[in-house]
């Protein structure tokens, strides 16, 4: 599996089945995983947070998840096969969860969301087996319960759908308290999945405009993250790549 880094982040250069492949052998081994996906967003972020940092590259499959980490590998010429969608690998997944007989649990977003998301998920692959789902409204003390939850149901592939930095701090305190299942965030997945906010039209999807169809959804929330993020990250590429230094 061969791993590059841009902007001090390392991605894993995996096409979706390859990617499900990979994922499928460790839910076989029994070994614990931690599936991140990175966007500019996210790689922003880890370059003003250590700690996030060092999580996100201690991950065994890091995938790209989004159009603008694709478009940097190629001005960097460390060329990605494709965009790892989350949404679409988790999709993936369960369709992978329902032939293989995985259990799986839901983790995030509100009450009525993640019941919305669980019922849909029950009709779309009337085969798979939930573990269980919880909201994602508890404090950093009721973790300890969430990992004995996680432990006493068995799940084996484990959607969290919690903001970051917050979910990869849980995915982290989870598998330090002997977790093994396959943790996988998914942002806001399940409000789409539920059918409480709609996911771009395809044909933004493919021109890489996913993220304009968000800001325009909630331009109050979210113009800042994409818009202004997005010309952080793009300035970052264009120092990386003129710069041609080392990256640590």
């Amino acid at each position: 599996m061969e791993r590059i880094i841009i902007l001090n982040t390392y991605i894993d250069n995996l096409s979706m089945d390859e990617t499900v492949e990979e994922v499928d052998q460790y839910l076989k081994d029994g070994r614990p995983l931690h599936l991140m996906g990175v966007n500019a967003d996210k790689i922003n972020a880890l370059n003003e947070n250590e700690r996030l940092k060092q999580i996100v590259n201690g991950c065994e499959i890091i995938n790209a998840d989004g159009s603008s980490v694709v478009w940097a590998s190629r001005v960097l010429k460390k060329r990605l096969k494709e965009r790892v969608a989350g949404i679409d690998l988790m999709q993936n997944l369960l369709t992978l969860a329902e032939r293989e007989g995985y259990s799986v649990y839901f983790l995030g977003a509100r009450q009525n969301v993640i019941e919305d998301t669980v019922n849909v998920i029950r009709n779309r692959y009337p085969n798979v087996k939930v573990a269980g789902f919880h909201n994602g409204y508890f404090s950093e003390k009721e973790w300890g319960k969430i990992a004995q939850e996680l432990k006493d149901c068995g799940a084996q592939l484990v959607f969290v759908g919690i903001t970051s930095p917050l979910k990869e701090y849980l995915v982290e305190f989870l598998q330090k308290e002997g977790v093994t299942a396959v943790l996988m965030g998914v942002g806001g997945s399940f409000d789409v999945i539920s059918g409480n906010i709609p996911r771009a039209p395809l044909w933004m999807q493919k021109a890489g405009l996913e993220w304009l169809f968000r800001v325009m959804q909630e331009p109050g929330r979210l113009w800042k993250r994409y818009l202004v993020g997005n010309v952080r990250f793009i300035i970052r590429v264009y120092r990386e790549k003129y710069s041609k230094r080392e990256v640590q």
